[in-house]
Formats: structure tokens, C-alpha cells, sequence
């Protein structure tokens, strides 16, 4: 997949991110993995989404541990 597509794909889950706060999981999955794919192809990672990545993630971990 291009590097501009997947950078798209992130800008549209951003979108549906800040519309549809009640998906924020399914959301933070499909984030995860666009990051994935660009990982995969050695490209430099926008610093901003790494960070949206490791806070949803501390977050919904600490969602586990609370509901544990």
C-alpha cells in the first residue's frame, strides 16, 4: 500500500475518531495497524500519531486493569 494512502486512511480514522467517540477501541485498532503497515515499509512515523497510539493504549490498559 502507498505511503500517501496510508497517511489518508489515517487522516479519515482521525475524523471518524473525533465524530464517533464511542468507537474509540475499534478505532485505536485500525490506527494501530496503519502504523503497522508503515512501520513495515521503514518510512518515518509522524510523531503526533505514535503519541495517540501509546495514550489510547496506556488508556484502554488501564481500563483492563480497572475492570479486573
Amino acid at each position: 500500500m502507498a505511503f500517501e494512502q496510508i497517511k489518508q486512511e489515517i487522516a479519515l480514522l482521525l475524523t471518524e475518531m473525533q465524530n464517533e467517540p464511542q468507537d474509540r477501541h475499534e478505532l485505536y485498532l485500525s490506527l494501530k495497524e496503519k502504523l503497522n503497515q508503515i512501520r513495515a515499509t521503514g518510512m518515518p512515523l509522524p510523531e503526533d500519531l505514535v503519541t495517540l497510539e501509546r495514550d489510547l493504549e496506556a488508556e484502554f490498559a488501564s481500563e483492563r486493569r480497572e475492570g479486573e
